[in-house]
């Protein structure tokens, strides 16, 4: 009798979150948001500054970036696009120690199809795949006895890879 693996155990993605941070408020911001409806097709929103820099001249609650969320089919469909532009290429060290992916693209430009547009300028964006397994995390985020996640529950960061190389023939740079 073969033993098999529990389904529960899988690992999939959970959401892939799109951001570009742009400092301010105002046209640029519009192109931003613009940029990311373009490879989405989804309506962004805005993101506000959590506390004060004066350096960068920021206020708390300040408009100065926009995401969106991506779940599910979309957010698969957006993932082999950005590895695209990425070279299908991900670094070790862009991978934490909960499983989840972080990278970045410089230019919206180097996605498929996308030409440059003068109005609208360059922009880069930061993209983060946040991984879970499909018995999902319900256990810490219910409403009665909510607890902390166990360390077998958490996915880990061989466990990502192996999922990105074999749903998106992504390859792992040191």
């Amino acid at each position: 009798m073969a033993s098999k693996e529990n389904p529960m155990r899988e690992v999939m993605i959970e959401k892939v979150v799109v951001n570009i941070g742009v400092g301010q408020a105002g046209e640029r911001l519009n192109k931003a948001m613009k940029v990311i409806e373009m490879l989405t097709k989804h309506k962004p929103v805005l993101t506000t500054g959590k506390k004060t820099v004066r350096e960068f001249n920021l206020r708390k609650g300040l408009t100065i970036g926009t995401k969106v969320t991506l779940r599910g089919e979309d957010a698969s469909k957006f993932l082999k696009e950005a590895f695209y532009a990425n070279d299908n290429k991900i670094h070790s060290y862009s991978i934490d120690r909960q499983g989840n992916a972080y990278f970045g693209i410089n230019d919206y430009t180097e996605f498929k199809g996308m030409k440059y547009d003068p109005d609208i300028g360059i922009f880069g964006m930061d993209i983060a795949i946040v991984m879970k397994r499909r018995g999902g995390y319900r256990v810490s985020r219910r409403r009665l006895s909510n607890q902390h996640l166990k360390p077998a529950q958490r996915v880990t960061k061989p466990e990502t890879l192996s999922f990105l190389k074999n749903n998106f023939n992504v390859d792992e740079v040191s």
